[in-house]
């Protein structure tokens, strides 16, 4: 198992927030079916204001390269993500139609 965080910015709108977090409350079955079909095995999303944060745990095999190649073939994946995207907005510092960006473990504590 493998486990990635991702961070994403909403735009600073209460409209654009609250429809993003409406759009989470019934999610297509088939975008639940793309995530399991990449090997996803749990995804969570926090938010703070405008601020996501995305945790994944994954099989071993997963990559992003993968689950971006099964997304452009599925077009029910990709009208979601469209619209999703006209509620996101760049991180600072991040290429043009950047949504989110993978972060970097600094510290993990285990008993």
């Amino acid at each position: 198992m493998k486990t990635f965080v991702l961070i994403c910015d909403l735009k600073n709108e209460p409209e654009a927030i609250e429809a993003y977090v409406r759009c989470h409350e019934q999610i297509d079955p088939a975008i639940l079916e793309s995530i399991r079909v990449a090997g996803i095995h749990k995804m969570s999303i926090y938010r703070w204001e405008q601020r996501l944060s995305m945790i994944l745990v994954t099989s071993d095999d997963f990559s992003f390269e993968k689950k971006a190649a099964l997304d452009l073939a599925n077009p029910i994946v990709q009208e979601w993500e469209a619209f999703l995207g006209q509620y996101q907005t760049n991180l600072p510092g991040t290429p043009p139609n950047w949504r989110w960006a993978l972060t970097e473990k600094i510290f993990s504590f285990t008993i």
